[in-house]
């Protein structure tokens, strides 16, 4: 049995370092080399949660493109299995300005998904059925499979989903919200809305991230407990991913049968440490085991 389930959300990330954030109004900037590597959050939660052992199935779309190869490539090396059906829209895209410290913008080409879905109910079951969590990116060709994800999960097994830069009304976000037992959203877009917001999803477990500034776990009972930042191992030399790892830590934390607060301090750690590392391929040993 495989602990972690990652139901969509790979891609390449086009990196680019930028003097300054937001970029200088100017016909062109020289900057350091650009890499094309893999990317999105569905490909940051699989390879954080297979730097800190769990064992990873991922299950996407990607195109019959070179940067369709690159994701596959980076997969195997990372020894993430995947399946995947095949997107005629093209592998999404992402380019990343990140600036000296490590913040970054991220614009983001999704690649919309056309026609009907591109796995069956009951392939998804299938898949569902021989895990321990299953993490949902917010793909669009996932909607109409949301209820067959969940009828299938075993009792006892969770589900999670990342929210994102969510305001709380987008009715797209709903439906993987309203499937979820534990919801990750940044606070970015929430602002003082967070706990109402949490509220309203009760009783699921509503973890909302903060960046630097740690993250706000809200249980589902009326209450919040916050999540201490924790400190960079190195340098903090690209935060693309944080969130990912913060992510897959507090899925490995709970499949370790911690309790909900000291996986989110063990996630906040993960994240850190992710900032440290240039990319979401992570060497042997950057991301805390526990």
């Amino acid at each position: 049995m495989e602990d972690l389930l990652v139901v969509g959300g790979l891609g390449v990330d086009v990196r680019v370092r930028v003097p300054a954030l937001p970029l200088p109004a100017a016909d062109s900037h020289t900057v350091e080399p650009i890499e094309l590597r893999i990317g999105n959050t569905g490909a940051g939660v699989a390879l954080a949660g297979r730097a800190l052992g769990l064992r990873v199935r991922v299950v996407d779309t990607l195109g019959a493109d070179p940067a369709g190869d690159l994701v596959r490539a980076a997969l195997t090396r990372a020894g993430v299995p995947a399946v995947l059906a095949q997107d005629r829209g093209g592998t999404r895209r992402s380019v990343n300005l990140v600036d000296p410290g490590g913040r970054r913008t991220s614009l983001y080409d999704p690649r919309p998904w056309r026609g009907d879905p591109p796995f069956s109910p009951s392939q998804i079951a299938e898949l569902v059925r021989g895990v321990r969590h299953v993490h949902l990116s917010i793909m669009d060709w996932a909607v109409p499979l949301l209820p067959a994800v969940r009828a299938a999960l075993p009792a006892g097994m969770s589900l999670s989903t990342d929210l994102h830069d969510w305001d709380g009304t987008n009715p797209y976000h709903r439906p993987f919200a309203e499937v979820a037992d534990l919801v990750l959203v940044s606070g970015v877009r929430l602002a003082e809305r967070a706990a109402a917001l949490a509220g309203t999803l009760a009783p699921r477990t509503v973890v909302v991230t903060r960046g630097a500034d740690g993250a706000d776990l809200y249980p589902g009972d009326g209450t919040r407990a916050p999540v201490p930042p924790a400190a960079a191992p190195g340098p903090v030399v690209d935060s693309n991913g944080a969130g990912d790892a913060f992510a897959a830590g507090l899925i490995a934390g709970r499949l370790r049968g911690e309790p909900l607060p000291e996986a989110a301090r063990y996630a906040a750690r993960v994240a850190a440490a992710a900032c440290a590392h240039d990319g979401m391929e992570y060497p042997p040993g950057l991301l805390p085991a526990g």
